[in-house]
């Protein structure tokens, strides 16, 4: 594959642009946002962009307001798109000034490598006025369905382009592990964290190699030398800024005692086997960590394409456990994940079925055509489900 991957979410920019004055594309460094953003709207008469990580494009906004009615003064800007917006978090109050003088929408395109929840200025202050999208790295769902290579590819190099389009093994390694030096020694830092990169290289790794587990904090503070609050406060971090994914356990009305901790995964499983120094895909099916390696896949591929649906994993003190439960309304999804092309599943997952009351589970796994397990339970490669998501539920 070379050249332009087309992106899942870039009709829905258009659409949301027709319908908000602003609209906010937040996702991981390097994952794809300002080419996806450029084949959206560069093409566009009016379109004005700045790239804040550009010292002459961020000293244009030494005055926002004054660069901002100007270019609306001369009648060519029509939309204004900031990339890296988490750099000039105080610009947030002006641009709800600007949208609510215009009273029109599609006259913000935000970009930004840090979530939501960090952006906090933006939910105190464009309530009402900005709509929010996430853009992962690469999907499954995104690239060919009629190459067979493409989903070992996927899964071992991870999705974000540079690493999945590199043109060999070796570059793309050498993008991931430059890609982990450069995040943690310039991007933490200019979001205005004080962490010791050292610190959190050592701690990055060791979530790797906790991958699909539930951390303990206080014994990872003990070998880091922090406290367990310190910690929780780096996980929140990593969290926000879309490298690991904190899947809660999923709260159901039960009399039944239920493990109560997260489990943590590595959103994109080629920093994961940079960080597990896994060097090949013959490595990684050798490695104990390949079993969490395809659920923190499937997982990932999984909530994407559910956005709005609660999810979480279950399990019981009692030994029922499935990897993934989605839900909405009074719609239950289970999702198992097992990395063989004869999977068996456990007692546990028959009794969790039971215990929640589902009548449409899957089991994922690398086989090559779906078939049924049990009545509404089927055994399917990954893009089968995720198909049958985009096509068969509202």
């Amino acid at each position: 594959m070379h050249g332009y991957v087309p992106r899942k979410i870039q009709r829905l920019i258009a659409a949301r642009l027709a319908d908000f004055p602003i609209v906010a594309v937040l996702g991981p460094r390097q994952c794809g946002k300002t080419t996806l953003v450029r084949e959206t709207v560069g093409g566009h008469p009016g379109v004005v962009y700045l790239d804040l990580e550009r010292p002459s494009d961020l000293g244009k906004l030494r005055d926002p307001e004054l660069f901002f009615n100007l270019n609306r003064a001369q009648g060519t800007a029509s939309l204004f798109c900031l990339d890296e917006i988490q750099r000039v978090p105080e610009i947030f109050p002006l641009l709800r000034s600007l949208a609510d003088e215009e009273r029109r929408n599609g006259q913000f395109l935000l970009l930004g490598s840090a979530s939501r929840d960090l952006l906090r200025q933006t939910s105190e202050t464009l309530a009402g006025r900005i709509t929010y999208l996430e853009l992962t790295p690469f999907l499954a769902s995104e690239l060919p369905a009629d190459d067979p290579g493409v989903l070992p590819r996927l899964w071992f190099r991870g999705g974000f382009p540079r690493s999945f389009l590199a043109p060999s093994e070796e570059s793309s390694r050498a993008w991931r592990d430059s890609f982990t030096r450069t995040f943690l020694e310039r991007d933490i830092p200019q979001l205005g964290f004080n962490v010791p990169a050292a610190t959190l290289h050592r701690l990055w790794r060791m979530l790797a190699h906790l991958h699909g587990q539930m951390p303990n904090g206080p014994q990872l503070g003990a070998a880091l030398g922090v406290s367990h609050t310190t910690i929780r406060s780096y996980l929140d971090l990593l969290t926000q800024i879309f490298m690991v994914r904190l899947l809660e356990p999923f709260a159901a009305n039960l009399k039944k005692r239920l493990v109560k901790s997260p489990k943590i995964y590595l959103r994109d499983s080629g920093i994961l086997h940079s960080l597990l120094q896994i060097d090949s895909l013959d490595d990684l099916l050798a490695h104990p960590a390949c079993g969490t390696s395809w659920e923190g896949l499937v997982i990932e591929n999984v909530v994407a394409a559910l956005p709005g649906w609660q999810c979480g994993f279950y399990r019981t003190a009692a030994g029922a456990e499935v990897d993934l439960i989605l839900e909405r309304g009074r719609r239950r999804i289970a999702v198992e994940c097992k990395v063989s092309t004869a999977p068996t599943v456990s007692r546990g997952f028959w009794s969790a079925l039971e215990d929640l009351g589902i009548d449409e589970a899957w089991v994922i796994a690398p086989v090559a055509e779906p078939y049924p397990l049990r009545e509404g339970v089927t055994v399917a490669p990954l893009r089968v489900l995720l198909d049958h998501l985009a096509t068969d539920l509202p």
